[in-house]
């Protein structure tokens, strides 16, 4: 008997294969060293420090609660009614009136 005559029982295991792209193995597209490889590795992403030395805007309100409030002239309780007068006859709280 020969050297190649010789079979196995079971075939050959497949090694992985590296650095083909894909989900083929771990670090396939050959990632992972340096930094991110290390221990503790917490990088922030830019664009969180960017927000984070914006000012606040405090107070802010979305456009759509702001919608004014539109009445006509013949609702009116009195000719010279001020808006004063109007808002506690409606029972309204800082909201915009228009009288047209």
């Amino acid at each position: 008997m020969q050297i190649h005559n010789l079979k196995r029982l079971h075939k050959n295991k497949k090694d992985r294969i590296v650095g083909r792209g894909g989900k083929h193995a771990k670090t396939s597209g050959r990632g992972g060293k340096g930094q991110t490889a290390r221990a503790g590795n917490k990088r922030r992403p830019e664009l969180r420090d960017i927000i984070k030395k914006l000012p606040k805007n405090r107070g802010y309100r979305f456009n759509s609660r702001k919608k004014a409030l539109v009445l006509k002239r013949e609702k009116l309780a009195k000719k010279g009614e001020s808006y004063k007068e109007i808002r506690q006859r409606l029972g309204l709280k800082g909201k915009k009136i228009i009288v047209k």
